[in-house]
Protein backbone atom coordinates (compact mmCIF):
# COMPACT_ATOMS: atom_id res chain seq x y z
CA UNK A 1 0.00 0.00 0.00
CA UNK A 2 1.55 3.35 -0.77
CA UNK A 3 1.97 6.22 1.93
CA UNK A 4 -1.35 7.82 1.36
CA UNK A 5 -3.61 4.79 1.94
CA UNK A 6 -1.51 3.61 4.86
CA UNK A 7 -2.59 6.91 6.52
CA UNK A 8 -6.06 6.76 5.31
CA UNK A 9 -6.15 3.11 6.64
CA UNK A 10 -4.94 4.65 9.79
CA UNK A 11 -7.12 7.11 10.31
CA UNK A 12 -10.11 4.10 10.33
CA UNK A 13 -8.54 2.82 13.42
CA UNK A 14 -11.20 4.00 16.20
CA UNK A 15 -10.56 7.16 17.97
CA UNK A 16 -7.63 8.24 15.74
CA UNK A 17 -6.98 12.20 15.81
CA UNK A 18 -4.10 12.34 13.32
CA UNK A 19 -1.73 10.22 11.71
CA UNK A 20 1.90 10.82 10.15
CA UNK A 21 4.59 9.11 8.31
CA UNK A 22 7.76 10.76 9.41
CA UNK A 23 11.63 10.36 8.71
CA UNK A 24 13.60 10.82 11.72
CA UNK A 25 16.57 11.89 10.12
CA UNK A 26 15.68 14.64 8.30
CA UNK A 27 12.31 15.52 11.25
CA UNK A 28 10.19 15.85 8.03
CA UNK A 29 7.14 14.25 7.35
CA UNK A 30 5.97 12.56 4.53
CA UNK A 31 2.30 12.59 4.92
CA UNK A 32 -0.36 13.57 7.67
CA UNK A 33 -3.70 12.76 7.65
CA UNK A 34 -6.46 14.60 10.74
CA UNK A 35 -5.37 16.84 13.12
CA UNK A 36 -7.15 18.58 15.82
CA UNK A 37 -7.07 22.36 17.67
CA UNK A 38 -4.34 22.13 19.62
CA UNK A 39 -2.46 19.64 17.81
CA UNK A 40 -0.66 20.53 14.77
CA UNK A 41 0.89 17.56 13.19
CA UNK A 42 3.89 18.78 11.50
CA UNK A 43 4.96 19.74 14.79
CA UNK A 44 3.80 17.19 16.36
CA UNK A 45 6.10 14.73 14.08
CA UNK A 46 9.52 17.00 14.27
CA UNK A 47 9.44 16.89 18.20
CA UNK A 48 8.44 12.88 18.14
CA UNK A 49 11.37 13.04 15.88
CA UNK A 50 13.91 13.73 18.97
CA UNK A 51 12.17 10.83 21.12
CA UNK A 52 13.21 8.09 18.47
CA UNK A 53 16.20 9.86 17.95
CA UNK A 54 16.65 9.58 21.75
CA UNK A 55 15.63 6.10 22.33
CA UNK A 56 17.93 4.45 19.54
CA UNK A 57 20.76 6.36 20.97
CA UNK A 58 20.33 5.08 24.58
CA UNK A 59 19.31 1.23 23.20
CA UNK A 60 23.32 1.90 21.50
CA UNK A 61 24.95 3.27 25.03
CA UNK A 62 23.26 0.19 26.10
CA UNK A 63 24.61 -1.60 23.66
CA UNK A 64 21.20 -4.07 23.40
CA UNK A 65 21.30 -5.59 20.04
CA UNK A 66 17.21 -5.03 19.96
CA UNK A 67 14.67 -3.51 17.58
CA UNK A 68 12.09 -0.73 19.12
CA UNK A 69 8.80 -2.15 18.28
CA UNK A 70 6.84 0.99 19.77
CA UNK A 71 6.69 4.24 21.76
CA UNK A 72 3.82 4.75 23.89
CA UNK A 73 3.47 8.40 25.13
CA UNK A 74 0.02 8.89 27.64
CA UNK A 75 -1.48 12.28 27.80
CA UNK A 76 -4.38 12.83 30.14
CA UNK A 77 -6.51 12.87 27.00
CA UNK A 78 -4.70 11.06 24.19
CA UNK A 79 -2.38 8.57 23.54
CA UNK A 80 0.62 9.24 21.01
CA UNK A 81 1.73 6.16 19.57
CA UNK A 82 5.06 6.27 17.90
CA UNK A 83 6.18 2.97 15.70
CA UNK A 84 9.37 2.66 13.80
CA UNK A 85 9.08 1.37 10.36
CA UNK A 86 11.46 -2.14 10.28
CA UNK A 87 9.89 -3.34 7.08
CA UNK A 88 10.88 -0.24 4.93
CA UNK A 89 13.28 2.08 5.10
CA UNK A 90 15.61 1.86 8.64
CA UNK A 91 14.51 5.95 9.16
CA UNK A 92 10.86 6.52 9.08
CA UNK A 93 8.06 6.10 11.63
CA UNK A 94 4.29 6.26 11.90
CA UNK A 95 2.59 8.44 14.37
CA UNK A 96 -0.88 8.14 15.81
CA UNK A 97 -2.49 10.34 18.04
CA UNK A 98 -5.29 8.95 19.80
CA UNK A 99 -8.48 10.24 21.81
CA UNK A 100 -7.76 8.28 24.73
CA UNK A 101 -11.46 7.86 25.46
CA UNK A 102 -12.71 6.30 22.26
CA UNK A 103 -9.82 4.54 21.49
CA UNK A 104 -8.36 0.89 22.37
CA UNK A 105 -5.13 0.99 22.61
CA UNK A 106 -4.37 -2.83 22.14
CA UNK A 107 -6.42 -3.18 18.78
CA UNK A 108 -4.72 0.26 17.93
CA UNK A 109 -1.01 -1.29 18.12
CA UNK A 110 -2.68 -4.13 16.12
CA UNK A 111 -3.74 -1.88 13.35
CA UNK A 112 -0.54 -0.03 13.09
CA UNK A 113 1.86 -3.64 13.06
CA UNK A 114 -0.66 -4.49 9.73
CA UNK A 115 -0.13 -1.04 8.13
CA UNK A 116 3.19 -1.17 8.86
CA UNK A 117 3.90 -4.45 7.36
CA UNK A 118 1.72 -3.28 4.09
CA UNK A 119 3.06 -0.20 3.40
CA UNK A 120 5.30 0.08 0.55
CA UNK A 121 7.83 3.14 0.66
Amino acid sequence: MNIETALKEAMTIEGTIGVALVDYESGMSLGTLGGAPGLDLEIAAAGNTEVVRAKIRTLAMLGMQDNVEDILITLGQQYHLIRPLTSSSGTLFLYLALDRGRSNLALARHALKRIEASLQV
